[in-house]
């Protein structure tokens, strides 16, 4: 089927879904994920296909989730209203707390595909971006990109908490506390990606490691991840993630949780994100640069 906000391919033994929103950072709008989601499903059902790469079109992976519309969801009854615009992703999460119920609904869909999924991250990859690419089965990154999660400064604490379960506890508190970046280099240091290459072999390297995947066949594959999955499970990692989602939302209903949507309704979007990220001197408020996000998502 023909797709508005991503772009789908086959070669070889791998398929491969590009987030294709570049004037936007490939911010990740309802659509988008709607796209996702669809895509993936169908690949799924492709026997030619054995591994899925996910990869972003212009200068990053993501900038994360859009928040362009902030002014009407951050109102849960707007938000409420406004349910069936929504991927879907399975379970409905109706009601207070819906949001990050819904992501995760959506991130453990491609946790029971049963074909391995790569994330290939170049440029930004911030807040629900490092979501989408660390939900994935493994995650290729270019040496200078730019991952991190900023809305834990002043926003909520994160929708997805896979943090713990990628690096060791002192740098997960780092980087929660603070909400700083890491390049891809460090991503591999810390254990939350798999490789780091230059950005002009990334492409290469990913694919060439999808076909790599490629030469064991299909129901092999699909044991081989089932029995992975079943073991972080069995370790808690469905009800972890299912708690922090739970704690997002009180944490949105903290003295002070409402500031940064009144900033954005009154002054724009831009001066919210400024607001949030110049005690820190980086992301929106650093100077700028060919390579600074546009501040349309996160």
């Amino acid at each position: 089927m023909e797709y508005r906000d991503i772009l789908t391919f086959k070669k070889d033994r791998h398929a491969v879904v590009q987030l294709n929103r570049p004037e936007k950072m490939n911010a990740l709008s309802h659509n988008l994920r709607a796209e996702l989601f669809d895509a993936l499903k169908g690949f799924e059902m492709d026997p030619d296909v054995r591994a899925i790469i996910i990869r972003g079109s212009g200068r990053g992976f993501s900038a994360g989730y859009d928040l362009s519309g902030i002014q009407n969801t951050l109102d849960d009854r707007d938000y409420v209203e406004k349910r069936s615009g929504l991927p879907n992703v399975g379970s409905i999460h109706p009601g207070q707390g819906q949001w990050p119920q819904h992501l995760l609904s959506g991130y453990w869909q491609i946790w029971e595909l049963t074909k391995p999924v790569i994330s290939q991250v170049h440029g930004w990859c911030l807040a629900g971006g490092t979501e989408l690419a660390t939900m994935c089965d493994l995650m290729f990154v270019a040496e200078d990109a730019i991952i991190g999660y900023p809305p834990v400064r002043a926003m909520t604490p994160v929708d997805v908490l896979y943090h713990p379960w990628q690096m060791h506890q002192k740098k997960v508190r780092e980087l929660l506390y603070t909400g700083d970046s890491v390049t891809g280099r460090e991503a591999v240091e810390l254990g939350w990606a798999n490789r780091a290459v230059p950005v002009d072999r990334l492409c290469e390297v990913t694919e060439a490691f999808a076909e790599r995947i490629a030469n064991v066949d299909g129901p092999m594959l699909q044991m081989t991840k089932r029995q992975v999955n079943r073991a972080y499970e069995i370790m808690g990692i469905r009800t972890a993630m299912a708690v922090g989602a739970d704690i997002q939302e009180l944490g949105r209903a903290r003295p002070g949780g409402a500031e940064f949507g009144r900033i954005a309704r009154e002054k724009g979007l831009k001066a919210a994100l400024d607001w949030r990220d110049s005690p820190f001197g980086d992301y929106g408020s650093a100077p700028a640069s060919a390579t600074k996000p546009s501040g349309a998502a996160w």
